[in-house]
């Protein structure tokens, strides 16, 4: 299974292998074979690896601009050529098929790339004084060392989505990753290395205890800020452990995407790019569609080609070429889709394809007629079932995508501008897709409103995160 794969096993810390008596296995959820034992860091790895953050920010921060920048660049470049290894971990320790897998890599790359470029760009500003003895000067710096939780679900792409900017800023990084996915991350900071990177700038600790892991950066006043990726529940406890030492906090957390398809739409785009939406990564999404509304004149013809569709997507080993949808990660997470389903079923909903399990492969699933009160309508399902409903106009949509307490990202398709425009604008999301079923690109913002959480990551705003703002007033002249 892990035949000609060479990875790292073991914690990063000072810039070494730290290799720890304590392990826990990472499971291949396909066939439930063991893929690896991981180091198990921690409360003394966490103490360790915070002092090598705090005086390795020191250093990293009084590198040039041009020297992080390089640092980034062959990061990027290294994490590239090894585009297969990294596609075949994330397959053996998720389930991501081989084919996301690559395009996963290549996205997480593009965040370093970017990063990489905007590390030059951190420009300071001048103001005019209304004195003329006085000069007035903007001065951008790091925010200082950083603390950072990955998910599973992308265990490339939230790495260097979260580290790209901070490294980029001037900060150095220890990532506490996922652990179902730490050898994704764990790889991933062997090509920091390799690229250049100096000791105890990035680290990386795999942990099966991330409260006890997380309680001294959450405490030590010297870590300047916190960026976590998860449920809306953690977030909030997170967030309140933040605020007792006033720490920058970005949180990125649930989901639970509607789709918008009017009458007017492009069939065959809607059900195309819908497809994508829902069923990229299994379901298992923080945008992944959560709720397909169809406006009732093509309500049929929608979920007729759209049944037809997901029919034909391959469920198998995530190890194979053909294959569209692995198995979910856990157990628990294939009882959270059981229970969605069964309790759809319950409540008058018909099923048009899918509603099968086998070990923890569920396969693609299209529900009609799902009821309000359904728990599919209370909670992220996170895989891969699709309901669909029906709106009669445009102001029903908006009003029943606005009534979910989340806000991270909604789908619109329709052939009309101007309406594209209103739905749009009107929608209380924090990214928006018309036409459009993967909108995120590293060079835009990616974040919510509402219960999805605080801050944006991506573009210069992901860098703005990371980056504190001095004033100096300069008298006498």
């Amino acid at each position: 299974m892990t035949e000609n794969l060479e990875f790292p096993r073991e914690a990063l810390i000072r810039g070494e292998w730290r290799a720890l008596p304590r392990r826990f296995p990472v499971v291949f959820p396909a066939t439930g074979e063991v893929v690896a034992e991981v180091a198990d860091c921690g409360i003394r790895e966490a103490e360790e690896a915070l002092e090598v953050a705090v005086a390795a920010q020191r250093t990293w921060a009084q590198a040039t601009a041009y020297e992080r920048a390089q640092v980034l660049r062959r990061w990027y470049e290294l994490i590239l050529a090894h585009e297969e290894a990294l596609a075949r971990l994330m397959a053996l320790e998720m389930g991501k098929p081989l084919k996301e897998g690559r395009a996963e890599v290549r996205y997480a790359a593009g965040f370093v790339e970017w990063y990489a470029e905007e590390a030059k760009r951190v420009y300071g500003e001048t103001l005019p004084s209304q004195f003329p003895h006085k000069r007035l000067l903007v001065r951008y710096e790091p925010v200082g060392p950083v603390y950072g939780i990955t998910p599973w679900n992308f265990p490339a792409a939230m790495v260097t989505r979260k580290a790209a900017p901070a490294l980029a800023a001037g900060c150095s990084f220890v990532l506490k990753p996922a652990e179902e996915s730490p050898l994704t991350a764990l790889y991933l900071a062997r090509l920091f290395l390799e690229a250049g990177g100096p000791p105890g700038v990035f680290q990386v600790l795999p942990t099966s205890d991330p409260e006890a892991l997380s309680r001294p950066f959450l405490e030590d006043e010297r870590i300047r800020k916190l960026t976590f990726t998860g449920s809306t529940p953690v977030g909030l406890r997170l967030y309140q452990e933040a605020a007792k030492t006033l720490k920058r906090v970005s949180l990125e957390l649930g989901g639970g995407a509607p789709v918008l398809i009017f009458a007017d739409a492009d069939l065959e785009r809607a059900v195309a790019e819908t497809l994508r939406a829902k069923f990229r990564n299994i379901g298992q999404s923080c945008v992944a569609a959560n709720w397909l509304f169809v406006e009732e004149p093509i309500a049929e013809a929608f979920a007729q080609l759209y049944a037809e569709r997901v029919r034909a997507l391959r469920v198998g080993n995530p190890l194979e070429e053909e294959t569209d949808i692995g198995p979910l990660v856990n157990e628990a997470a294939l009882r959270k889709v059981e229970a969605h389903v069964e309790d759809a079923l319950a409540r008058g909903a018909s099923l048009v394809v899918g509603g099968k399990a086998q070990g923890l492969f569920f396969a693609p699933t299209v529900l009609l007629g799902v009821k309000p009160g359904s728990r599919i309508f209370q909670e992220e399902t996170f895989g891969p079932v699709a309901p669909i409903l029906t709106f009669r106009d445009e102001a029903e949509a908006i009003s029943r995508a606005n009534a979910f307490p989340v806000g991270l990202a909604a789908y619109v398709f329709t052939r009309d501008l101007s309406r594209a425009f209103r739905v749009a604008e009107a929608l209380e999301y924090g990214i928006v897709g018309v036409n459009d079923g993967v909108p995120s690109t590293p060079q835009a913002p990616f974040g919510g409103v509402k219960r999805s959480g605080l801050g944006r990551e991506g573009g210069r705003w992901g860098l703005e995160e990371y980056l504190e703002v001095k004033f100096i007033s300069v008298g006498g002249i």
